[in-house]
C-alpha cells in the first residue's frame, strides 16, 4: 500500500515511516519540521497528495513533553494551531474519503486539560468520518525536536550533558511508558485490521505497567555511572495526577516488545 505518516520526523511518526517501509509499504513522510511548506495549517497544502495514497496516519499534532505543555498548552497559538492542524487535515480526507487512523492520547478525558479537549475534539471528527482513533501512553523515543521533547529524553539529556537529572516535579506521578518500535508495530496492526476492529472498544496503545517518573530517572541515573537525582518539591500540573485505566482490546492481537530498561539503553545509544 501507499501509506502517508503526517508528523513523520516526529518520534512515533519516524519509527513508523522506518517500520512501514520494512514490512514492504511505499511510505510517504510529510512533516514541518523537516519542510515548512508542509505546514498542515494551511488550506489545501494536502491535495497534492492525498489523492494517490490508499492509507493515512494523522500524527502530526502541536505538542511536546510535561514542560512544553505546562508553558504552551493554555496559550491562544497551542489551541488555535491544533484547531487548523485538525480542520485542515480531516476536510481533506472527508473529500477524498481516505482510510485513516487518528492519534489521540489517554488524557482526552481530562477536561482540565486544553491537549485533552482538543484530541477528544480529534476523536469525535474522527468517530464521524468512520476512521479509527488510537490513544497513546507515554510513547518515547528519539526526538529530533529537543524543543519539544519528552521526559525520557530530557533525563537522558541532562545525565549525559551535566551529569545531574534536575526533576520537574517529585517524580511520584506514575504512568505507562511504550517504546516507539512497539509503538509503530501496534500502528501497523491496527492499520490491517482496519475494517474489522469493535469500533465500541478503545484501543489505547501502551505497556501497561506503571512506573514513577522518580523511578524513570534512577533507571537512566544507572547508565551515566549513578549521576544525580535533584527531585523537585512540584507536583504533577498537566494530568493532575489522575490515572486512567487502559482498554486491554489491543492485546487481543498486538503486544509490547521492549522493556522499559532495554529501551532506555537503545535512546541512549541514539544520543551518543
Amino acid at each position: 500500500m501507499k501509506i502517508l505518516v503526517l508528523g513523520s520526523d516526529g518520534q512515533i511518526g519516524s519509527s513508523l515511516f522506518t517500520h512501514l517501509e520494512s514490512i514492504g509499504h511505499k511510505v510517504v513522510g510529510f512533516d514541518i519540521f523537516s519542510n515548512e511548506e508542509q505546514d498542515l495549517r494551511k488550506e489545501n497544502v494536502l491535495d497534492g497528495i492525498v489523492p494517490s495514497v490508499d492509507f493515512i496516519f494523522f500524527l502530526a499534532f502541536d505538542v511536546g513533553g510535561s514542560t512544553y505543555l505546562s508553558k504552551y498548552q493554555n496559550t491562544y497559538e497551542f489551541m488555535s494551531n491544533n484547531i487548523k492542524i485538525m480542520d485542515r487535515t480531516f476536510d481533506t480526507i472527508k473529500k477524498y474519503n481516505k482510510k485513516f487512523i487518528f492519534a489521540s492520547s489517554q488524557m482526552s478525558n481530562m477536561s482540565y486539560s486544553p491537549y485533552g479537549v482538543l484530541k477528544r475534539l480529534g476523536e469525535q471528527y474522527t468517530e464521524i468520518l468512520g476512521g479509527l482513533t488510537v490513544k497513546f501512553w507515554n510513547v518515547y523515543g528519539y526526538e529530533p525536536d529537543l524543543s519539544k521533547s519528552h521526559v525520557i529524553t530530557d533525563f537522558i539529556l541532562m545525565a549525559k550533558n551535566d551529569g545531574v537529572i534536575k526533576m520537574r516535579t517529585n517524580g511520584e506521578e506514575e504512568r505507562q511508558f511504550l517504546f516507539a518500535d512497539d509503538c509503530s508495530e501496534a500502528l501497523s496492526s491496527v492499520m490491517d485490521r482496519f475494517d474489522d476492529i469493535d469500533r465500541d472498544r478503545n484501543l489505547h496503545i501502551t505497556n501497561f505497567g506503571w512506573s514513577k517518573i522518580i523511578d524513570i530517572a534512577k533507571i537512566i541515573s544507572s547508565k551515566f555511572g549513578g549521576c544525580e537525582i535533584q527531585p523537585s518539591d512540584k507536583v504533577d500540573d498537566v494530568q493532575l495526577n489522575k490515572k486512567n485505566d487502559p482498554d486491554r482490546h489491543i492485546l487481543d492481537f498486538w503486544s509490547p516488545k521492549t522493556p522499559l530498561d532495554v529501551g532506555i539503553s537503545k535512546i541512549i545509544k541514539k544520543y551518543e
